[in-house]
Order: structure tokens, then sequence, then C-alpha cells
């Protein structure tokens, strides 16, 4: 994926080309891997965002807030353990994006949900593009 796409998605939280980007990779891992390979990736983001605290009040929510950044940042190193056991290329078109996406979220909240909208619209194209 192009990084200034990418760009305008996660920073930018621009809506088009989340929804543009989430269809052409969804469409591309509907052949390539299934939906538990992805929801196995996008339960560790769900939990994530639970813990995240949208707007830290005290000092207990900012290491709330600073946990929740610490395990998204280790997501990438499962993921790309993840990526070498699987065969096939669908986990690691899937983790190349999401590493590349992690990095631009830079710890700040908006672009966190920016970076889990456009990984549920991408779930969401898998699964209408065939994905089982």
């Amino acid at each position: 994926m192009n990084k200034d796409r990418l760009k305008a998605i996660i920073v930018d939280g621009d809506a088009q080309a989340t929804v543009e980007e989430a269809e052409t990779l969804g469409r591309d891992l509907a052949r390539q891997l299934s939906t538990s390979q992805i929801r196995n990736i996008f339960g560790s983001v769900r939990r994530i965002e639970m813990t995240w605290p949208e707007d830290p009040k005290d000092e207990a929510e900012r290491r709330q807030a600073e946990q929740a950044q610490r395990e998204l940042l280790l997501l990438k190193p499962k993921m790309a353990y993840q990526a070498k056991r699987e065969r096939g290329r669908g986990v690691r078109t899937l983790t190349d994006v999401l590493a590349d996406a992690i990095d631009l979220v830079t710890g700040d909240r908006q672009r966190f949900q920016h970076f889990v909208d456009f990984f549920e619209a991408t779930l969401a194209y898998h699964k209408a593009h065939g994905g089982n």
C-alpha cells in the first residue's frame, strides 16, 4: 500500500481513503487467508482498544494509555511471528500494512481509532469478497 495513502488514513482520518484501501486490501486477502487468521490479530487490537482511555484525566488513566500503546507496539513482533509461521503471503501482506500503520499511530488515541476503523473495514471487505 502506498505510504501516502496510509498516512491519509491513519494520520488524517480520511474516510474515503479508508474505504478504498480497505476494499482493495480486503479483496486481495480474501483469496489468500482465512477470517480466523485476520480475527486473531483483530481480537488483540480490540482488547487494546477497550483498555485505551480516550482522554486520560488522571495518573492511573495515563498509565493505562501508556500500557495500551505498549501493547500496540508489541503487536508488531507477534504479527511478524504469525506471518513467518503461516504458509502463503496473505498474513505477510496484512502484517506489513498493519505494522506500517502502527508506526503512524505514534501513541495518539485518535490515530489509533483511525487504525481500528481501517482494520475493521478491511475485515468486512475480506468477508464481503468471499473470505472464509
